[in-house]
């Protein structure tokens, strides 16, 4: 193990020289100013301490996502417990169910990440869980369908700050190129959900016809209670930012406001909000979000039903929902790690829309139904070891505390409408082949194709030309043309900014 030291200039030396172009107004610590110098660490103390960080948020906030996706996703295995006889469901209602979880979901995520701030992480991330949590528990007990439309609604609307707020929450913590292993850390919880959700499903079924409810009334209430818990576990386990965890020494937490504000990827870190932030976000990822996301609800919302249209039976149906999720599961971190060490998103987006290609193209074709159940490994791995390169990708390329909580909370708002969508391509009159939602799913995988390799040379394009012209700069002697103010108020467009790839 090496034991060369990363040099850090003193945080006040920085501060100094940023005060110098700029003023003090626009610099807001956050109670950063009182840390002490940030100490040189070595690369395996560096390590340690981020093994730390990691320790203390990752366990707390991906539980959290694990429970939101179980509780979004786990209609689809009430559906086989007897969901859709007991309160009359039509194949379009039940469709129509889902669609009303995913409009305030998508409206609200926005929202959601500006009061983020203001409301504290530590505070609000465990206060939408704990509401959720009594929503799904009060889903439980809905006799007819219009209640189980506004239950949907309810849980859209509280589910909506999780995402994206946990998603600019880590970006506050850790470096971009420490951030896609996180943010798949954290992710990686959605695809154990499935696994979770077919087993889960398949034990609490034995317990229909207890207190008068059938299997689907129980799958509800725990897994909400179960979300209650945890919630309010999260309020005190969950920290809000660097400069004010308690469970850090001065010295780590100064070393980490050091590398976070002032590594040479994150430029223009202005802290003020301005309209111009909504019209900055990269709006070509929005459609190669929507590219990922498509597939990966599709999935999740009717892979019991699909599994249940070949002939098994309900509970052979939730328990064959769980091998898929495993891997995908297993992939998502081995993607995450070396997207991570290798710096690059793109390529692992892409490999992640070709197995999606692989088994939808299964899928949709006339064979036998275990070639089918071999497809859905591919749709299920592809579209969940995808997700977080995707969202990472435009985190990593958005500069500006504002910028990149309102990009990205747009990019993912607008982006999961394809999980509108999603919600009502898979219709029971197409059972057992569903032609027409592998199909529709086989558009957004082709949408992927086109928008991901668009970013990739627009990126390479950009990459080059500042490359050229911070090299004439340098030989004609600009290259501190610009104050630091200026640098701060270009954010990702700085000249020093490289987009990642």
């Amino acid at each position: 193990m090496s034991d060369k030291k990363v040099s850090n200039p003193s945080l006040h030396e920085v501060v100094r020289e940023k005060r110098d172009g700029s003023s003090s107004e626009d610099i807001d610590f956050g109670g950063e100013s009182t840390l002490p110098p940030p100490p040189n660490l070595t690369e395996e103390e560096e390590r340690k301490l981020w093994r730390k960080v990691d320790r203390r948020l990752m366990p707390i906030l991906a539980l959290m996502y694990l429970l939101s996706f179980l509780d979004r996703g786990n209609i689809g295995n009430a559906r086989l417990q007897g969901l859709q006889s007991e309160l009359e469901l039509s194949g379009t209602e039940y469709n129509i169910a889902l669609t009303m979880f995913f409009i305030p979901y998508c409206l609200f995520e926005c929202p959601a990440n500006l009061v983020l701030k203001r409301f504290r992480p530590s505070k609000w991330l465990p206060g939408i869980t704990v509401t959720w949590g009594i929503v799904m528990t009060l889903m439980g007990i809905v006799k007819n369908y219009p209640q189980l439309v506004g239950a949907r609604v309810c849980l859209g609307v509280a589910e909506a700050g999780l995402f994206p707020g946990v998603v600019y929450y880590l970006s506050l913590w850790y470096p971009r190129h420490l951030l896609q292993f996180r943010i798949g850390l954290f992710f990686g919880s959605a695809s154990l959900a499935g696994a979770f959700s077919g087993l889960l499903a398949y034990g609490i079924s034995f317990m229909s016809g207890t207190q008068g409810l059938l299997g689907w009334s129980w799958i509800f209430i725990l897994e909400g209670i179960a979300t209650v818990a945890v919630g309010i576990l999260a309020f005190f386990v969950l920290v809000d930012f660097p400069a004010t965890a308690q469970f850090l020494t001065l010295e780590e937490r100064s070393f980490l406001v050091y590398k976070k504000k002032y590594d040479n990827s994150s430029v223009g870190e202005e802290e003020h909000f301005e309209m111009r932030h909504f019209w900055a976000a990269v709006w070509t990822h929005i459609l190669a979000y929507m590219s990922i996301v498509g597939p990966l609800y599709g999935i999740t919302l009717f892979l019991p039903t699909i599994i249940n249209s070949w002939g098994h039976s309900p509970a052979i149906s939730q328990l064959l929902t769980v091998p898929p999720y495993v891997v995908a599961t297993i992939l998502v971190y081995v993607f995450a790690y070396y997207s991570d060490r290798l710096m690059i998103r793109s390529p692992f987006i892409l490999i992640g829309l070709t197995l999606c290609l692989i088994g939808f193209s299964i899928n949709i074709s006339n064979v036998p139904t275990g070639v089918k159940y071999f497809g859905t490994f591919f749709v299920v791995t592809g579209s969940y070891a995808a997700f977080p390169g995707i969202v990472a990708w435009l985190g990593n390329n958005l500069a500006g505390q504002y910028k990149r909580g309102i990009g990205m909370a747009m990019h993912i708002g607008i982006g999961n409408f394809s999980g509108a969508i999603a919600a009502n391509i898979y219709r029971s009159r197409d059972s057992p082949r569903f032609i027409l939602g592998h199909g529709l799913e086989l558009m957004f995988v082709g949408i992927g194709f086109i928008t991901v390799p668009i970013i990739i040379l627009t990126y390479l394009r950009i990459n080059k030309r500042r490359d050229e012209d911070q090299r004439f700069a340098l030989e004609r002697g600009e290259a501190n043309k610009y104050s630091a103010q200026q640098l701060r108020e270009m954010g990702d467009r700085a000249p020093d900014f490289r987009y990642t790839l």
